[in-house]
């Protein structure tokens, strides 16, 4: 099952609104459950170069079906992901890329979020996140 282009949007919105909250501007990638892009905003003023990087949190979070800061944690030396971050053309490890879930708890995509700090990031992935189900 994948995330339609209304739940999509809907991500958007509750992250933007998460953002706003925050005081800050982000980007913001949705992507379904094959990875691919369905949704991006970004919001004004938001940095060119976490465009990129909030595309690339959104596929992570979707190739492991976890958020991207647990496998930051796996992939710090002596960990057993360790240099994980160089596979599939390049990933994001740190936080703000968190897995969507449906009602029944399937994963159906994934919201990737950067513009501020990595705290920042994750608190506004899961908003949109949470938005489904």
């Amino acid at each position: 099952m994948n995330i339609t282009l209304k739940q999509a949007e809907k991500v958007i919105e509750a992250a933007k609104a998460a953002s706003i909250t925050l005081d800050t501007k982000m980007n913001i990638a949705v992507v379904d459950a094959g990875a691919n892009l369905v949704a991006f905003a970004r919001m004004d003023g938001a940095w060119l170069g976490s465009l990129d990087i909030s595309i690339k949190k959104a596929k992570t979070a979707r190739y492991f079906d976890m958020n991207t800061g647990i496998i930051g944690e796996l992939s710090q030396p002596g960990q057993p992901l360790y240099n994980i971050e160089h596979s599939n053309n390049g990933l994001i490890t740190f936080p703000g890329g968190v897995p969507i879930k449906d009602a029944d708890g399937t994963i159906i995509g994934a919201v990737g979020v950067s513009g501020s700090s990595v705290e920042n990031d994750h608190t506004v992935a899961d908003a949109g996140a949470k938005s489904v189900g």
